[in-house]
């Protein structure tokens, strides 16, 4: 799939979750609107049988107006005109809600004209009675005899009668989140094809290098009068032993990278001196004469158990790249450090750099940082994945700090022996 038609795609499919999105909240949103306002009239209703209820039981005349005012979209008003009972009115709304199947809780407070607040009441719920003060309720700008209605939970409740759009929302969400698990697994598996696609690359450049130096030593080794110069024999002989080797280096590292992956590391652990084998790294003929090593092994304790092959192999590894990675000199620094019962080993050069967007992909199997079609450095990009793999087989961890110029710095930390610092 091309990278305009995956965004086509990922658009596309992103818009359409987007519309469906918006017309399951309209209509969701719509629902509950219908059920606040049939809420809200049978309320009216309820209230207005109450307060029809009240002046006919006190003998006093009904109000000129709609007795019952909603003052917010949980709180009404009832006009009344004279004393309310509140053990009077506590029956006849708990009655007249059941009647209108209003099973919710609510508070009611009666409004003292004397003292000008809201007194009295209950905080009813359809399993108990539980008497609180009510005088947070708030007053209406009426002086007149009044009882109000609160209802504190009627959202959740709305909320929970609206069974069919909960499950059709619901239903949304894990298609929304399969369709972004879907696009993650899509970008990843495109990601990967992209790794892939530059590790043959690479590798092609890799061994199609050789295999031409090879290919031309055997075209000059043919001619009959080559036997008569022996050192030109040599010479070529010597060049087609160097690339066979080569390419038996090359095959060795993806072979070992294969058996990595299947968890077939096979360590070796002994006990070794981390600052005998740094040294013995450093004195590598193919890094000495090509680095200059500045060594400062100052951990007091530097005892661990590890395979001294993968573990050189692994130093090797990070000597080499601050070597091809530099456009200048190479100077490597290697400091030693304990800490919480653990050697550090940071290995500093005064490379290239790393970008930040790269710093987090560096251990990547087959991961290189791009160089367009350039190839100046040569390598599958298996070296930091294999570092990575063998530290935390050893139960170490790895971790890069660089700046794009200013070199990098790889920290190893790996658990000692003993605890002891």
């Amino acid at each position: 799939m091309s990278r305009l038609t995956l965004r086509i795609v990922i658009v596309l499919a992103a818009v359409s979750i987007l519309g469906i999105t918006a017309i399951q909240v309209y209509w969701v949103r719509r629902a509950f609107d219908l059920k606040e306002n049939q809420f809200n009239q049978d309320v009216t209703r309820a209230l207005t049988n109450v307060s029809t209820k009240i002046l006919d039981i006190t003998k006093t005349p009904s109000p000129a107006n709609n007795p019952v005012k909603q003052l917010s979209t949980n709180y009404f008003v009832v006009l009344v005109n004279g004393p309310i009972d509140n053990n009077l009115l506590e029956f006849l709304l708990v009655t007249e809600f059941e009647k209108r199947n209003l099973p919710t809780d609510f508070e009611f407070g009666v409004y003292d004209c004397v003292e000008k607040c809201m007194k009295g009441g209950n905080s009813v719920s359809p399993k108990r009675i539980v008497p609180v003060s009510f005088s947070e309720l708030p007053t209406w700008q009426n002086d007149g005899y009044y009882f109000g209605v609160r209802f504190p939970m009627v959202e959740a409740n709305l909320i929970s009668q609206m069974g069919i759009w909960g499950f059709s929302s619901a239903v949304l969400l894990i298609v929304i989140f399969f369709f972004i698990y879907t696009l993650l697994v899509i970008l990843k598996q495109r990601r990967l094809s992209e790794i892939q696609k530059d590790f043959i690359n690479n590798m092609t450049h890799e061994f199609k290098t050789p295999l031409s130096t090879i290919a031309i030593s055997t075209a000059v080794l043919k001619d009959p009068n080559i036997v008569q110069t022996p050192e030109r024999l040599l010479n070529y002989a010597t060049i087609i032993e160097n690339e066979n080797q080569r390419l038996k280096q090359q095959v060795e590292r993806v072979l070992q990278m294969a058996r990595l992956e299947k968890e077939d590391i096979g360590l070796k652990k002994e006990i070794y001196d981390v600052h005998e084998l740094i040294q013995e790294a450093a004195k590598n003929n193919s890094i000495s004469s090509k680095a200059t090593l500045s060594l400062s092994l100052q951990a007091k304790n530097s005892t661990v158990l590890a395979d001294k092959l993968h573990l050189i192999n692994v130093l090797f590894n990070l000597f080499d790249n601050a070597i091809k990675y530099n456009q200048q000199a190479p100077m490597i620094s290697i400091y030693t450090y304990n800490v919480n019962g653990s050697i550090g080993i940071n290995i500093q050069d005064n490379g290239i750099g790393i970008r930040p967007e790269d710093q987090r992909k560096i251990f990547y199997r087959f991961y290189r940082v791009p160089t367009g079609n350039l190839h100046d450095v040569k390598g599958f990009g298996l070296g930091l994945s294999y570092v990575k793999l063998i530290v935390e087989a050893h139960k170490g961890k790895i971790s890069v700090s660089s700046e794009p110029g200013n070199g990098s710095c790889f920290s190893i930390v790996l658990p000692l022996t003993t605890a002891c610092v």
